[in-house]
């Protein structure tokens, strides 16, 4: 955020308006100095920084020497480019570790599959397991039975197409049919390198819950030992040249991955309760700062640069979408009133009335103080959460 007011500040000084201070953190100062008019400094807090135009509203205290620099007085494409330049920043941000991410380190393989649903609809193609185990909680010993699969002959990228004659389209079939069938001899038909055949397999009986309740009570099932086989790779890179085209694509998906994820705030904030007060944490619930910098942390710990950097680019097209919202004391928030007073203008212009003037502020501060207090009661749900039952990716 010290970046995003940075382009306030840098836009500001461009079009010649009075900004007195721009500081890094909240809190107690810790040094500052001045120059060019402007204080510079590092507070205590280190939570983002501000920085302060003179005249952002009219009903600011400007000094009678500023006034011809107080902010309000610029025309008003002035206002929006030196209100919008903080998220054009963090957008700037976004896509330039967009492009080295997709250049050199790995983006998120778009054909891959994205959730449960996704992976169930892929081709039933298998990896072999090396055994079955009686209970699906532990690893495999020298002392558990050898996986069908491997036993009968199959091999890993095998596609299934039918078990006992029950035909099988995709590997959610495949799980349900093998669950279906008794333990003991079956029929499996598949592919390989496009070549059709039939084998012989001895279904292996375990005991295991239900596919749709994993807490639920287990049962013995017949199970083939083996999982399932994704050829695709889960990131790719495109090298410098290619990231070019790949940045614009996946600048798109980003962006439909923050519209999806913004609407599903509300639905989420009941189950954001629920892991403060003892539930498991969903990990699709809202994370704050803590929880960005706790996953960032476990992602760098692991040697996930690729999620790092998607982390630190999805955070920053979140925030500049937030800031555009037309909502005081938010960004969008002062350019929209900024151009309704214009359009106001205007009208009145061609109607031959006089100027309206200026929006009064202070009518307008129940719903900013309604804004900021719904703002903050959320980032501290976020932050209890976060604090209390944070997600890991472990």
């Amino acid at each position: 955020m010290s970046l995003h007011e940075a382009g306030h500040l840098l836009a500001a000084k461009r079009f010649g308006m009075r900004v007195t201070q721009y500081f890094v953190g909240y809190g107690p100062t810790i040094f500052s100095w001045r120059r060019g008019g402007t204080e510079y400094g590092l507070k205590a807090i280190p939570l983002g920084g501000f920085c302060k135009i003179v005249g952002m509203t009219p009903d600011d205290d400007v000094d009678p020497a500023d006034q011809h620099r107080a902010m309000w007085r610029f025309p008003v494409w002035k206002r929006t480019v030196v209100m919008v330049s903080g998220v054009l920043v963090q957008f700037a941000l976004a896509i330039v570790t967009l492009w080295f991410a997709a250049a050199y380190v790995g983006v998120p393989n778009l054909d891959y599959p994205q959730s449960e649903a996704d992976l169930a609809a892929q081709p039933a193609a298998i990896t072999i397991g090396d055994c079955v185990t009686p209970d699906a909680a532990r690893s495999c010993t020298p002392a558990d039975p050898v996986a069908p699969a491997r036993a009968a002959g199959l091999r890993t990228g095998d596609v299934l197409t039918a078990v006992n004659g029950v035909p099988i389209t995709n590997y959610g079939d495949l799980v349900r049919v093998v669950r279906q069938a008794r333990p003991g001899p079956a029929e499996v038909a598949y592919t390989r390198d496009g070549q059709p055949a039939v084998v012989r397999v001895d279904l292996s009986a375990v005991r295991r819950p239900p596919l749709d309740s994993p807490a639920g009570p287990v049962a013995t099932v017949a199970a083939l030992g083996v999982g399932q086989h994704i050829a695709a790779p889960p990131e790719v890179t495109f090298g410098p040249a290619g990231a070019v085209g790949a940045t614009a694509t996946y600048s798109g998906w980003m962006v439909e991955q923050t519209y999806e994820s913004a609407k599903r705030i509300p639905s989420k904030i009941p189950a954001l309760w629920h892991s403060i007060t003892g539930a498991e944490r969903d990990p699709n619930t809202p994370i704050s700062v803590v929880g960005v910098s706790l996953i960032g942390g476990e992602a760098a710990a692991l040697g996930l640069w690729s999620a790092v950097l998607m982390i630190f680019i999805g955070l920053n097209v979140f925030m500049g979408f937030f800031n555009l919202l037309p909502l005081l004391p938010l960004d969008g928030g002062h350019i929209a009133i900024a151009w309704f007073e214009r359009a106001r203008s205007w009208v009145a212009a061609r109607l031959g009335r006089p100027d309206p003037g200026r929006v009064d502020y202070l009518k307008m501060m129940p719903m900013t103080y309604t804004v900021i207090l719904i703002g903050g009661a959320f980032t501290l749900l976020t932050l209890t959460a976060d604090i209390i039952n944070p997600i890991t990716i472990r």
